[in-house]
């Protein structure tokens, strides 16, 4: 039996994203609810949290709280852009950002954390109703994505965003304890 990387733990705490397939409609419904509660759950828990806290990494070298909140909030807005590129361009290939680029940004630095929970809430709640709007032709509208070597359907793309919101969630946690 091999012993997990203590680094890999902390850069993936629920693993790295792997697009499942098939994703039935009781599968789809519970990924969508799982990006719907993801504004709530991040507000819970970073409600109370001082300046101090919001400096805190979850390993050494990571972005801080801050900077999470605020990247969860531009990801999702893209995850939502991709979505609505894809259904509404054919042979779309998803638009790509520097992730680091944006997080080092004066709003991803300094900008108050209730502007992005409310951006991430806002942009969500959008996202869903797309989400749930989309019928099994719309679902099986893909796109390729460059970084990830990989093209998914739009089901895949909904995966990809409960895991993204769970992903960094967990790192909030661990940056907490």
């Amino acid at each position: 039996m091999t012993t997990p990387d203590p680094l890999a733990l902390l850069k993936f705490p629920i693993g790295p994203f792997a697009a499942p397939e098939p994703i039935d409609k009781a599968a789809l419904d519970e990924l969508i609810a799982t990006v719907a509660a993801a504004p709530a759950r991040y507000r819970a828990l970073t409600a109370t949290l001082s300046g101090k806290d919001l400096q805190r990494t979850y390993r050494e070298g990571s972005w801080n709280i801050q900077q999470l909140l605020a990247h969860v909030a531009d990801m999702q807005m893209l995850h939502f852009f991709r979505m609505k590129k894809a259904l509404t361009e054919p042979d779309y290939s998803a638009t790509l950002v520097s992730m680091d680029g944006w997080a080092s940004t004066a709003d991803g630095l300094s900008s108050p954390v209730k502007d992005s929970l409310d951006m991430f809430e806002a942009i969500t709640k959008r996202y869903v109703y797309l989400m749930q709007s989309l019928d099994e032709q719309q679902l099986d509208i893909a796109y390729y994505h460059a970084v990830r070597k990989a093209t998914f359907n739009q089901r895949q793309a909904v995966a990809m965003s409960a895991w993204h919101v769970r992903h960094h969630l967990e790192h909030i946690k661990i940056a907490l304890r």
